[in-house]
């Protein structure tokens, strides 16, 4: 029989992890299952949470799924409940579920604008409020938020989601001051342009005219992403560390292209 990746831990800590049917938040639920921790995957797409599941109890993982639409907060609270019942009180929470929507401010509806900041900001405030508390009362735990170097470098026609992924880092940051002394940390990742399900329905012309936009304000300097599993190994770094250590905000950008030298040949 193939040895499982998956090793005994000697903690096993509960996770959730939002935004798990793909990309950042299915490398995550990964991640977080081959160091040992059982995870519970929450998204709208159940099915496809089930295949990334299903993945994880065949090389000998912890994997349970719960539906979760961070927009609802009955569905919030909901999956909260969920998730303790599965797999005990919640030591681990990833808010990695985003939306992202191309426009400008001046032509990006208000509809619009306020359900992308109803994902990205207020529902990840929603699951703060759901199982923050209790880990504060056990003095222990961690809250990692996946947020974006949009905040650092500002991309065009991302006026909503730029607005939302500023809001996120400034609850984080107040999640930071309020929790010292508890035995809880709150960590931002803030990746780079990252090559993930996100975008892939905008149509190939928007994609062109948004990629475009960000070569030319300098936002993409080279044409390498990063991979999901890259950003996940940020989490695992977050909450590995050990106690009485912080990492408050780790930055994980895709490297360039190494550039050779063809001796003058085209």
């Amino acid at each position: 029989m193939p040895r499982s990746k998956f090793v005994a831990h000697p903690q096993r800590r509960a996770s959730v992890v939002t935004g798990a049917s793909s990309g950042i938040g299915a490398a995550v639920a990964v991640a977080l299952a081959a160091a040992g921790h059982p995870v519970v995957l929450g998204a709208r797409r159940v099915e496809k949470c089930e295949e990334v599941a299903a993945g994880i109890r065949a090389a000998g993982g912890d994997a349970h799924v719960r539906r979760l639409d961070l927009a609802e907060a009955a569905s919030v609270e909901a999956f909260a409940r969920a998730a303790e019942d599965a797999v005990g009180p919640i030591d681990i929470m990833v808010s990695s579920a985003g939306h992202a929507e191309p426009g400008t401010a001046l032509t990006t509806s208000p509809k619009e604008f306020a359900h992308t900041v109803e994902v990205n900001l207020l529902g990840a405030h929603r699951l703060v409020a759901a199982l923050a508390p209790a880990m504060a009362k056990r003095h222990h735990g961690d809250l990692v938020f996946v947020s974006s170097d949009i905040i650092r470098t500002p991309r065009p026609l991302m006026a909503a989601y730029m607005a939302s992924k500023w809001g996120l880092e400034g609850l984080v940051r107040a999640l930071q001051l309020e929790l010292e002394g508890t035995g809880v940390r709150a960590t931002i990742i803030q990746p780079g342009q990252t090559l993930t399900e996100m975008g892939t329905d905008w149509g190939p012309d928007t994609t062109a005219e948004v990629l475009g936009e960000w070569v030319r304000y300098g936002a993409a300097r080279h044409s390498h992403f990063l991979r999901p599993p890259a950003v996940a190994g940020a989490v695992i770094a977050a909450v590995t560390t050990p106690p009485g250590t912080h990492l408050p905000l780790i930055e994980v950008q895709p490297e360039a292209p190494i550039e050779r030298d063809t001796g003058g040949t085209p």
